[in-house]
């Protein structure tokens, strides 16, 4: 790790200039890709021994020869029962239940308070999240204030609270049994902590409005992702919708009106960090697809997942001293443990919204109404933070979710007509 700032001094890019960010002139603890190569150490300290502690045992042949106490705990960790169910619809979720006879009143209510609170939630959390990350605490008329810069115990705090109400739910509610090796969430776990990162890293760099539209255009990559991992196969509006999602992310992007304190450093670290952000959370979705082949809940995924998230992240925190650092910050400014904790809950309630919404109403109205909330996001932060859009920004967000509701018109009627073919006849997969 000591070796970092001699491999980053050599980008003179990024490492001189009078235009570079003051989050980047203090130092280079505080430079996004030094602090993400430190991060991705912490995490490999963790990985390295496990996976060399894994190998050992298959070779070593443990789960015929394994006896003791610590047996049932390393099988379930390492081998699992390696038992199997049949891939499940949309890859993620179970079939969602449609009582017969519902009323109509209560259906409609079930739907207004789903809509309700994702809307809460995650409308909520956006606004934390950049106020979080782009504004001081503790700022009066002597003193110019202090700026959170640590993205990973932000990350750690959600992961701690999503795995607590997950682990509570799954000990108070009947569950599936569980048979899927845990070391295998690892996977998505990294790929999760490191998009999620990513996302609020990029904040310090670009707007808000721009960040939700670079995530309604992951579509792109998780198709790509879909090909290599999942081995899947796209219809032809699938392509148009994701070229149309395309043109309008460039028509914002390239429209927005140019900020003279902003140098070309700034604004392409952020798009590296937006990048990084579509890739790690592409990955995520289709091992967590590859996941759900083990008979399994959305909320037991939830649980493993988060499991090594609050691994990964306190131990990295802990290596760095980041850790005592953040407490030392919150207990500096209360209003920051406010909104770390808000912003927490918002996280892991949303969650909960998103399985019981799905699993009422099926993916097809929980993507309506996540495509809503990403244009009330985009609203509010414009009012609330003061961003500026263009005429022609503002026709590259029409064009980004016109091709969102297109994508969900044209994969409800081929679910249709999925139902409809004959016997033996398999529609193509889609994301």
């Amino acid at each position: 790790r000591f070796c970092l700032p001699l491999m980053l001094a050599s980008l003179p890019m990024m490492a001189t200039g009078d235009q570079m960010p003051p989050a980047l002139q203090d130092s280079w603890g505080d430079f996004w890709l030094f602090r993400f190569f430190v991060n991705a150490a912490g995490y490999a300290s963790i990985v390295v021994p496990g996976f060399i502690f894994i190998q050992y045992l298959k070779r070593r042949n443990y789960l015929e020869t394994g006896r003791g106490i610590c047996f049932p705990v390393i099988k379930s960790c390492v081998f699992g029962s390696e038992v199997k169910s049949g891939h499940q619809e949309d890859g993620s979720l179970p079939p969602r239940a449609e009582p017969p006879e519902a009323s109509t009143a209560r259906q409609v209510f079930k739907l207004l308070f789903c809509a309700f609170g994702l809307q809460v939630s995650y409308l909520t959390w956006g606004v934390l999240q950049e106020r979080v990350m782009t504004r001081t605490y503790g700022a009066s008329e002597m003193d110019p204030g202090e700026k959170f810069t640590d993205s990973q115990f932000l990350v750690f705090m959600n992961r701690i609270l999503a795995f607590t109400v997950a682990g509570l739910y799954c000990a108070l509610t009947k569950q599936p049994r569980h048979g899927a090796p845990m070391y295998k969430y690892s996977f998505a776990s990294l790929s999760n902590i490191l998009s999620s990162w990513c996302q609020y890293e990029a904040l310090k760099y670009i707007s808000f409005p721009t960040q939700v539209l670079a995530k309604a255009s992951k579509v792109i990559p998780v198709m790509m992702m879909g090909k290599l991992v999942s081995r899947k196969s796209y219809e032809y509006w699938e392509y148009l919708t994701a070229a149309l999602i395309s043109l309008g992310v460039s028509m914002f992007l390239l429209s927005s009106a140019p900020n003279k304190h902003v140098s070309t450093v700034t604004t392409f670290s952020g798009i590296v960090l937006l990048a990084g952000y579509i890739i790690f959370d592409s990955f995520t979705s289709n091992w967590q697809d590859a996941l759900f082949t083990y008979k399994m809940s959305p909320v037991q995924m939830m649980f493993g997942v988060n499991v090594f998230s609050c691994l990964f992240t306190v131990g990295s925190l802990l290596e760095q001293g980041a850790l005592l650092e953040s407490l030392h910050f919150m207990a500096r400014h209360s209003e920051f443990m406010a909104h770390a904790v808000l912003l927490s809950v918002c996280s892991a309630c949303g969650q909960l919204f998103i399985f019981y919404t799905i699993n009422q109403f099926g993916a097809a109205i929980f993507t309506i109404i996540m495509t809503l909330r990403q244009a009330f996001a985009i609203l509010l932060s414009c009012l609330i933070y003061g961003h500026t859009v263009t005429v022609v920004g503002g026709l590259g967000i029409a064009v980004v979710f016109v091709a969102l509701f297109l994508r969900v018109y044209a994969r409800s009627r081929m679910k249709k007509r999925s139902k409809k073919l004959p016997p033996g006849e398999t529609p193509v997969q889609k994301v």
